[in-house]
């Protein structure tokens, strides 16, 4: 058994695609296993996450943090917004000023807009 950062160097191929009826951005490993999920709900032009989850056995590994990036590009690429109710989405944007573009927040689930770009 290898030294802990021996354990973090190796991270595994990760695909991520949007599962639209689940509502969810799923993270799949190259052997097809399904590593994970960022769900959300659609609200306007605006994905609000709600909760993302690993896999317990594949923590620490890096791949939540890649399906958060890949369901960002693809909010992006479709020109959505994020509202990042998420614990980890919301501290994934908070350590990648690059997404700021995509923030969008809301109180009171969009009847009042506060942050940037309100």
């Amino acid at each position: 058994m290898g030294t802990m950062s021996e354990q973090q160097s190796v991270r595994p191929d990760v695909t991520v695609s949007q599962d639209a009826e689940r509502s969810a951005f799923v993270a799949t490993l190259a052997d097809g296993t399904v590593a994970g999920a960022a769900y959300y709900h659609p609200l306007g032009d605006a994905l609000v996450f709600t909760h993302t989850e690993v896999d317990p056995a594949l923590e620490g590994q890096g791949i939540g943090s890649r399906l958060v990036a890949g369901a960002l590009a693809a909010a992006r690429e479709a020109g959505q917004k994020v509202v990042p109710l998420c614990p980890f989405v919301r501290a994934y944007m908070a350590r990648h000023p690059e997404h700021d573009d995509l923030l969008r927040t809301y109180t009171d689930l969009g009847t009042r807009k506060a942050g940037p770009g309100a």
